[in-house]
């Protein structure tokens, strides 16, 4: 049973990443602020952690950007960007000199066609447009789509130009989340403290991203009002759950089997955030981009 803890592990944080991925878009499409947010899900994590780590011991950049991306994107289309991240990881993994591959073994052989295979999917993902799906519930795609119908204002682009310019910031995202995955597993060697490792995570995190939020926002604090409605939830939900809970889950993975396996279980959020978004938020999934 030990030794399955880690797969269980993994696959409980990639739920946890698909409901993220979902009531933050819907977060986001009701008008809610993408740099305001991350502060206020940094803020609600380390008010949950320190408390802790205090009793027990006595990502901004590519947060932002997965925001703004999923902002001007959809749900469905951010975790599928993010079955790029196995094959980043493994490319610096592999740099870095923290994995080892033989192709003269079955483990070396596994890997690669592991990593080739993400790649693939993701290349089909970006460049094949395929027919729809119907959503589950046809209400609440109506719901989803005047909401995004609402929101389209407050775009910088819109239509097929700000769904390249959100696909191009995924895959900025996707490279320095990866980054960050492999230096944590560097870091977790080093000082194996897992808890303080990441209240530190959070509370740096809040610091930059209330400068980043300031300064996006030109001190425009209209924007920082939080509304009793999906937004509370969201930010609840990604503070408390997202980083409170799983970037603690994915510290105690990495320490166990490395930063290669916990990004090589990424495609199973994208199967289980198809179902959600379909299902939660009506979004009409795409065979395809």
């Amino acid at each position: 049973m030990e030794a399955k803890k880690p797969y269980l592990i993994a696959v409980v944080i990639q739920l946890i990443y698909a409901g993220m991925f979902v009531v933050s878009k819907a977060a986001f499409d009701h008008g809610v602020n993408t740099f305001v947010f991350i502060f206020y899900r940094m803020a609600a994590a380390s008010l949950l952690l320190l408390p802790v780590a205090i009793t027990l011991q006595r990502n901004t950049f590519s947060l932002n950007l997965y925001n703004v991306s999923m902002k001007w994107t959809s749900a469905t289309v951010a975790s599928a960007s993010s079955n790029s991240m196995p094959v980043i990881a493994f490319c610096l993994a592999l740099l870095l000199r923290m994995e080892a591959v033989s192709l003269r073994s079955r483990s070396g052989v596994a890997k690669v066609a592991g990593v080739a295979l993400c790649a693939a999917g993701v290349l089909v993902l970006a460049f094949y447009a395929g027919p729809a799906l119907s959503p589950v519930t046809r209400r609440r795609a109506a719901f989803f789509a005047a909401a995004h119908h609402a929101t389209d204002k407050h775009h910088p682009a819109s239509g097929g130009t700000a769904w390249v310019e959100g696909a191009f910031f995924m895959v900025l995202a996707n490279v320095t989340w990866a980054l960050w995955i492999v230096l944590q597993s560097a870091l977790l060697k080093e000082y194996p403290n897992k808890m303080l490792v990441t209240v530190t995570q959070c509370v740096f995190s809040m610091t930059q991203s209330f400068v980043v939020a300031v300064v996006a926002e030109r001190g425009d604090f209209s924007e920082w009002k939080l509304r009793f409605d999906i937004s509370l939830l969201a930010i609840l939900y990604t503070g408390f759950v997202v980083t409170g809970v799983s970037y603690y889950l994915q510290a105690w993975c990495m320490e166990m089997k490395g930063p290669v396996f916990l990004a090589m279980s990424n495609p199973l959020c994208f199967v289980f955030t198809i179902f959600c978004s379909s299902f939660f938020l009506g979004e009409i999934v795409h065979l395809g981009r």
